[in-house]
């Protein structure tokens, strides 16, 4: 059954297009559309929808035979206003066959350029230009092209060929071969193909047309282009859209050129125009990377009309379209002519400073710069650097492309890094250039290096967009493909070498250079991150424990602490063996004198982190891993026991402490320590622990909120499965706050809560509310008892399986359950506000600052959620998202 549909328009002109058919007209054909419309100098040309590509991928080549007659139409018209002929013997009109989705996908899809030429055109085309060298330049580069895209020959033949020449001729590069070298080389390439696929190069350019376009349709589905569309979360039924347009020449001359042009730095951010341009080339020369191209800012000297000329459309184009451009140009005869323009891929740091620069240039509104940024840009700015503190002598130094630092071993081939990459190991790609083939490789890799290439070539546009750090144009460094090294000066570099690349600086370092955490404290991310927060409902809270952590966290945006954990106050050294004298003590008075040491040292931990956060809440969270865990190795106590009944000491002091250690651990020892004495069942049956602590929380808060600080502290008790530990630990909690609040003459208010951090807890929600003001779930452990999973255990052996098995759709410690952990948080919610409409509601796991969690939060109701200080950037956007509906 025919997919035709009666009054369906599949072929559109630019003039019958705009901007906002992107879904039927691909990107790339929309905007020269809306190009065209503005008035700017674009080539003549029409567009065969996405819709048409969709029919095509289910009817095939019939399908094509029934739109063919359209396509004829739209050539003639080409024919009619260029005033040349498709195929002509004097005036023959050359097209561009392009593709085009509607998501921007760099170099994925396929593109034939000079479409039109055979043995005849060539000759008409030497003839009109004057210039044969022109012609059959032209006419290689063509050969070449649709022999790899549309015959599907490697591409290695043709450059062997064309290597040989070069090196014959003793020239670098290929607009250094003359005329009569490259009609000897079109014949080769004719060979070739006849060689190859068994007919002879096709001389009807309406045949080469018909299969262009088919070629074109298909390669939406061709390895690379598949392989992106997962990594970047493409859906996979958009189709492409095929642009026919009117060729322009870069290669005519030395008045010619072509060049790449981004509106602000893709790299910074930077409001200045970058790109990059070549004299007599044409555009493949640039992106490809095979010849390296010079700086846009030397297009001043060659030529400042034409400079000026760019500059002003750049900034017309970005205004228009109100973000950064990517646009590709090429000038014919002194004549510029706009090829493309699309919002430029930009590392994460350009992306967050391009969106709160352009809401400062009245350019964009916030809401739209806060969905410019996806919290996977903001993950990225926790790229590592090279220390620079640390001197270093670089090997060899390239065209900083992507930054950030990488360190991982040198592998030259793309299927072996993907391979390896999958595995975990650290690689480090290295090649004389990339193409679109190898997107497999380069997505596995944690830094990419090119000896050719420049900062808008295929390698510096992929690695920008997959966010790894990017070295290009070292042509410092020769590679050796065949034996897998690479030499720079004295030095040869070997596959499986360990090396370090910079992709801000371009320095290239053997071995492992030191590197250091990223800041991000930059004063743009601060701007742009406040406005994020005005779009968010959820408000983000940090997991900290120390005045370090606290200040950080604060610097970085939390609105408090969700999490203050005790008990990593007590392995410090001092604490540690007070409170090992709690845990050995066999009497209660002994374990009393011994928490009384313990608070006055909790309470001056308790005093910064109080004083850093004045004015915002902090959730101090009691003693929660079981007691074994703050005692000695047995192995250790053991040892060191032995070593003294040797020196004849077995029955003085230390021995005997010793042996009460080796008593308690064994009397401790338990066959599943999580499901064990822990958490509030230790404050249930040792009172004294518990209360010790509150005083030291009660007694910090007092001293602080009498020299004039803003304290508000709350107090957390984990592991609670029943209403009844919840009861009788809030009785004791509210005891001692009063007593130690009654001792500074004041009164404290203190928020008591719980974790929801097990089934139970969760069902009985509604029984545990009668005696919580918050709830706070802890996500790890209601993971860990809802799976009925060990993290250590599961991370180690099966969980990797697992997920790529598809049993679990991710990482459940990493993105919330929804049907297992989620179904049980919801219950919790509902239970709970079923009693307290106000009760407040958090989570503390590290799910926290995880997008996909976050956005499950913001669903259920949640009223914070709580991170590692670094996730806070993250957690933050993605809250905004959530609410705006961008994250679900």
């Amino acid at each position: 059954m025919s997919v035709v549909r009666a009054g369906v328009k599949y072929v559109f002109r630019f003039d019958e297009g705009n901007a906002g058919m992107v879904a039927l007209l691909g990107g790339k054909g929309a905007n020269l559309a809306e190009m065209k419309m503005l008035g700017l100098p674009v080539p003549n040309g029409f567009i065969i929808s996405t819709e048409a590509c969709r029919a095509y991928m289910k009817e095939g080549s019939k399908w094509l035979d029934v739109l063919w007659p359209k396509i004829i139409e739209h050539m003639h018209y080409l024919e009619h206003i260029s005033g040349k002929i498709f195929g002509g013997s004097e005036n023959p009109l050359l097209v561009s066959v392009r593709s085009g989705a509607p998501v921007s996908m760099p170099g994925m899809m396929d593109t034939i350029l000079n479409l039109g030429l055979n043995d005849k055109t060539v000759k008409a085309l030497a003839d009109n230009s004057k210039d044969l060298r022109f012609a059959y330049d032209c006419y290689r580069r063509f050969i070449q092209m649709f022999a790899n895209v549309v015959l599907d020959i490697e591409l290695d033949a043709f450059e062997d060929a064309l290597h040989e020449v070069k090196q014959r001729l003793d020239v670098t590069y290929d607009y250094q071969i003359p005329a009569e070298e490259l009609q000897e080389m079109v014949s080769k390439f004719k060979g070739i193909v006849k060689e190859k696929v068994g007919k002879p190069f096709p001389q009807d350019p309406w045949v080469q047309l018909k299969m262009a376009i088919e070629a074109v349709f298909k390669s939406w589905n061709n390895k690379r282009a598949v392989t992106y569309r997962k990594i970047a979360n493409i859906p996979d039924d958009l189709g492409t859209a095929v642009t026919v347009m009117e060729m322009v020449f870069g290669n005519l001359g030395e008045d010619c050129g072509t060049g790449v042009l981004f509106t602000r730095n893709p790299s910074t951010g930077e409001k200045k125009l970058f790109g990059e341009f070549l004299i007599n080339a044409q555009g493949e020369d640039v992106v490809a990377g095979i010849r390296t191209p010079q700086p846009i800012s030397l297009l001043k000297e060659v030529n400042l009309e034409l400079y000026s000329e760019l500059a002003r459309v750049a900034e017309l184009l970005e205004k228009h379209f109100r973000d950064m451009q990517d646009i590709e140009f090429t000038v014919e005869r002194g004549k510029l002519y706009i090829l493309q323009t699309r919002s430029g891929k930009r590392t994460a740091k350009a992306a967050v400073k391009v969106a709160a620069d352009m809401v400062n240039e009245g350019i964009i509104d916030e809401q739209t710069a806060v969905t410019r940024v996806t919290p996977k840009e903001i993950e990225q700015l926790l790229h590592r650097q090279v220390d620079p503190s640390v001197q270093l002598c670089p090997i060899a130094n390239g065209i900083a492309a992507s930054p950030g630092a990488a360190v991982g071993k040198v592998v030259f081939d793309v299927d072996e890094a993907e391979e390896r990459g999958k595995k975990g190991e650290p690689i480090i790609l290295v090649r004389p250039e990339t193409t679109p083939e190898d997107i497999h490789g380069l997505s596995r890799a944690v830094g990419l290096l090119t000896s050719r290439g420049g900062q808008t070539s295929h390698a510096a546009l992929v690695a920008r967009s997959l966010g790894i750090p990017c070295i290009v144009g070292c042509e410092a460094i020769s590679i050796d493909m065949i034996d897998e090294r690479f030499t720079v000066g004295e030095h040869v570099v070997n596959k499986d070498t360990v090396i370090t690349i910079d992709g801000t600086s371009g320095n290239i370092y053997l071995g492992e250079a030191p590197l250091v955490e990223p800041s991000l404290h930059e004063k743009y991310l601060h701007e742009f991150l406040k406005m994020a927060d005005k779009f968010a409902r959820l408000q983000v809270w940090a997991n900290s424990d120390t005045p370090e952590e606290a200040r950080q966290a604060r610097e970085l945006g939390a609105k408090g602490i969700g999490l203050c954990r005790t008990e990593h106050m007590f392995r410090e050294a001092d604490c540690l063996l007070i409170m090992q004298q709690v845990i050995i003590a066999e009497r209660k008075e002994d374990r009393v004198d011994a928490l009384d040491k313990l608070v006055k040292l909790q309470k001056g931990d308790f005093m910064e982190i109080f004083k850093v956060m004045s004015g915002l809440p902090v959730i101090v969270r009691l003693l929660d891993p079981p007691l074994n865990e703050f005692l000695p190795k047995e192995h250790e106590v053991t040892k060191k026991l032995d070593l003294l009944r040797a020196e004849g000491k077995g029955e003085s002091d230390e021995a005997k402490k010793l042996e009460l250690l080796l008593k308690r651990a064994e009397a401790l020892k338990e066959s599943n320590p999580m499901l064990g004495f822990r958490g509030c069942r230790v404050g249930v049956l040792y009172p004294e622990i518990y209360e010790a602590q509150v005083k030291a929380i009660a007694e910090a808060a007092c001293e602080l909120v009498k020299q004039g600080i803003d304290v508000n502290v709350k107090i957390m008790v984990p592991l609670v499965a029943t209403g009844q530990e919840m009861c009788m630990l809030r009785a004791n909690i509210e005891k001692v706050v009063a007593e130690t609040a009654g001792f500074f003459g004041m009164n404290l208010h203190c928020k008591i809560g719980t974790m929801i951090e097990l089934p139970r807890a969760a069902i009985v929600a509604d029984e545990i509310a009668e005696y919580a003001d918050f709830f706070s779930f802890g996500t790890n452990d209601l993971t860990q008892t809802t799976l009925g999973v060990s993290r250590d255990d599961a991370e180690g052996r099966f969980l990797a399986a697992y997920v790529q098995l598809g049993i679990f759709m991710d990482d459940p410690f990493r993105t919330i359950d929804r049907k297992g952990v989620g179904t049980l948080m919801k219950i919790a919610v509902e239970g709970g506000r079923g009693v307290k409409k106000d009760l407040e509601l958090g989570i503390c796991g590290e799910h926290g600052g995880d997008p996909s969690s976050i956005a499950f939060c913001n669903s259920v109701g949640l009223d914070y959620v709580s991170c590692s200080s670094m996730r806070i950037p993250v957690a933050r956007l993605s809250a905004a998202h959530a609410s705006l509906g961008l994250l679900n």
